[in-house]
């Protein structure tokens, strides 16, 4: 079985971190799996909102397993392991429904930066946020200090990253990093999910494009999306394509 699952219920889908015994640490095929969901995820017709949760009372995610990269040469840590969890980050931030990170546990280094790419997170009370990277003698490698340093203020992520300070649920909200604080976080961020299932789900879909895209996220090609999808109910793309295809001169007519 997949360390990482997914279930889809009707427009709720839910990725579930499924490895508690190493506090949910990501490993190479846990990694692969994500991608692999994200797919079925943006390619399903019925998923509204996706859930990122995490099994076990321990952790939400404590980074990537030391044991998966702690032996890789210089040149294969970089092309290989930062350089393919920045890709899988970068399609679960950019997948067109709207995420939230259900934040029940420590959330440390990678498993931190895993819940920046979604675009809501509920967090318990005494959950924390950590950047330990330099602790051990490495660097934050999925984005922390990129798409995290777009999220909150540069000089709390130096705080984390330099100090080894952690970050309280409390202050999180405060910094507005979390959008909730629950006892039950799950139950929260069901209900969150709810509330956007009730709205357009085209709407929903382009407002969260519009949104990232502000953030730097697939700038180009939200861009080129939102203009193709504009261009796409035309007359003039209807006639072109006619023509095209009849081995005539088009004849448009600006509509």
């Amino acid at each position: 079985m997949s360390a990482v699952q997914l279930n889809i219920n009707g427009p709720v889908a839910e990725l579930v971190l499924d490895n508690p015994h190493k506090l949910n640490a990501l490993t190479p095929s846990m990694l692969e799996a994500l991608e692999t969901h994200c797919s079925k995820i943006e390619s399903s017709g019925e998923v509204r909102v996706v859930l990122l949760l995490a099994e076990g009372d321990r952790a939400f995610c404590v980074g990537a397993d030391i044991n998966a990269w702690s032996d890789l040469s210089p040149f294969d840590f970089t092309r290989h392991w930062v350089r393919n969890g920045h890709r899988i980050f970068a399609r679960l931030a950019q997948l067109t429904q709207p995420t939230i990170a259900v934040i029940s546990g420590p959330a440390y280094g990678g498993g931190l930066e895993l819940a920046a790419t979604c675009d809501l997170r509920v967090m318990s009370p005494n959950a924390t946020l950590a950047l330990p990277e330099t602790g051990i003698g490495i660097v934050p490698g999925w984005s922390g200090t990129q798409r995290l340093t777009r999220q909150l203020p540069p000089t709390i992520i130096k705080e984390m990253a330099l100090l080894g300070n952690h970050l309280s649920a409390a202050r999180a909200y405060e910094l507005g990093f979390v959008n909730e604080i629950a006892e039950d976080t799950r139950a929260a961020a069901r209900v969150m999910a709810e509330q956007i299932t009730l709205k357009s789900s085209h709407a929903t879909e382009v407002t969260k494009l519009m949104i990232q895209s502000a953030l730097g996220e697939a700038t180009e090609s939200t861009v080129e999306a939102l203009g193709g999808g504009l261009i796409a109910g035309s007359d003039d793309k209807a006639e072109g394509v006619t023509s095209f295809l009849e081995k005539r001169k088009p004849d448009f007519s600006g509509g």
